[in-house]
């Protein structure tokens, strides 16, 4: 590769790159990157003001390194509310108003389904940070690109550790009515219903505030286990209002929301929520890489925060990814960027990252699925319980599965 890199006194950096035959033109100063985080409700706020935080973390930290092929990097935040038809139109506007040469971030799966086709039609890459419907990589766009779990991955986390639940007979599910609830109630339905497992499901609208109704229908059912399948505050609202009905986490075992990993508003808004089963991405901070070890050091100070969020790790890795990516690429060209993408090893805060299956080697080829496609295939997935009232998600023992576990789970009926 040839690289001729001229800076003008406008700040305007060309780039002159040989990938073969073709010649790649770099952007001007600074290079922007797009980062989506759910800023407004019904959006999990709580998430995407944990994402935002952590994305501007990763453009210091670049920055601070020496930028993007000489320029520094700016992180342009658009909120999407959670909204898939929001998603659509911020990622145009990041693409054509911002003039971003590749995108970060995304929480709900329903983002990442509305505008993964918007990037990948424009040749921009993304990096997607926190959205687990498989179908976001399953249809092989060349573009995008996950470092979350697949939905089916996660959901077999949580019925896995149900049907460990002693005696259990019966669970109730909560799940919302988007693209990450309506597949993973399913998957959860048909894992528990291998093990002999009836399952009820209530869906609700993404942002319900008012569950009185619902509680008191599960409570009927007297199930023996109730799983959440709800983003954002909701989970706060429905655990809570299950407690107060006397079918909380203090009552039968409850597993509650991931948004619950931010014990600060969890013990605020949930006071009751004392032995909630929560499922983790990543490994407890004891056990961080040395890239995670620094973030969460400078995220706690940033943030005020005693936790550091898997979703907030996952925010900060998908920037530094791309970064990393347009260094190795020698240019802001999207094709460039996947390529270097697709041989990428990156040490990031959740681990060694890396995309073994793409346009050079297809999922198929170890008799794995689609949804394989450009998919980070490390992700930790972990189960913690709440011990203790007021207790740091931090401080809480992994109570599945064994590889990880630090504790036993305190079950109650």
């Amino acid at each position: 590769m040839i690289k001729l890199k001229t800076i003008l006194s406008g700040l305007l950096l060309t780039t002159l790159s040989v990938f073969g035959a073709s010649t790649v033109i770099a952007a001007s100063c600074p290079i922007k990157i797009g980062g989506l985080a759910p800023l407004s409700a019904p959006g999990t706020v709580v998430g995407g003001e944990a994402m935002r935080d952590a994305m501007l973390i990763a453009q210091d930290d670049i920055n601070a390194k020496g930028g993007v092929l000489g320029c520094d990097v700016k992180v342009v935040i658009a909120d999407t509310e959670g909204l898939p038809e929001k998603a659509a139109a911020m990622m145009q506007k990041l693409i054509t108003q911002d003039g971003v040469v590749a995108v970060g971030g995304g929480y709900h799966s329903s983002v990442g389904v509305a505008g993964k086709d918007v990037a990948n039609a424009r040749e921009i890459p993304v990096v997607f940070a926190e959205t687990w419907n498989d179908t976001i990589t399953g249809d092989k766009q060349k573009f995008i690109f996950r470092i979350a779990p697949l939905s089916s991955w996660a959901s077999s986390t949580i019925w896995k550790h149900g049907l460990l639940v002693p005696g259990i007979k019966k669970a109730a599910i909560l799940t919302e009515n988007t693209d990450y609830g309506i597949p993973a109630a399913a998957e959860t339905t048909k894992g528990l219903n291998s093990g002999g497992v009836e399952v009820v499901t209530f869906s609700v609208d993404i942002g319900t505030q008012d569950y009185a109704g619902i509680v008191e229908r599960i409570k009927a059912e007297k199930p023996d286990l109730i799983i959440v399948l709800a983003t954002g505050e909701a989970g706060y609202n429905f655990t809570q209002q299950s407690a107060d009905a006397g079918i909380g986490p203090m009552d039968i075992p409850f597993h509650t929301g991931q948004v619950s990993l931010e014990s600060k508003a969890y013990w605020e808004n949930v006071p009751d929520g004392n032995l909630a089963f929560v499922q983790r991405i990543g490994v407890p901070e004891n056990l961080f890489t040395a890239e995670g070890k620094k973030f969460a050091k400078v995220y706690k100070a940033k943030t005020g925060k005693g936790d550091v969020e898997s979703y907030a790790m996952e925010a900060y890795d998908s920037i530094a990814i791309l970064a990393q990516a347009i260094n190795e690429a020698g240019s802001t060209d999207g094709n460039a960027i996947v390529n270097a993408l697709e041989d990428i090893s990156h040490a990031g805060t959740l681990g060694r990252i890396y995309f073994p299956y793409g346009t050079k080697k297809d999922p198929s080829a170890d008799g794995k699925g689609s949804e394989w496609w450009h998919q980070w295939p490390d992700v930790a997935l972990t189960v913690i319980q709440y011990q203790k009232e007021g207790q740091s998600s931090g401080d809480s023992p992994i109570v599945f599965p064994d590889a990880y576990k630090t504790g036993e789970p305190i079950y109650v009926k």
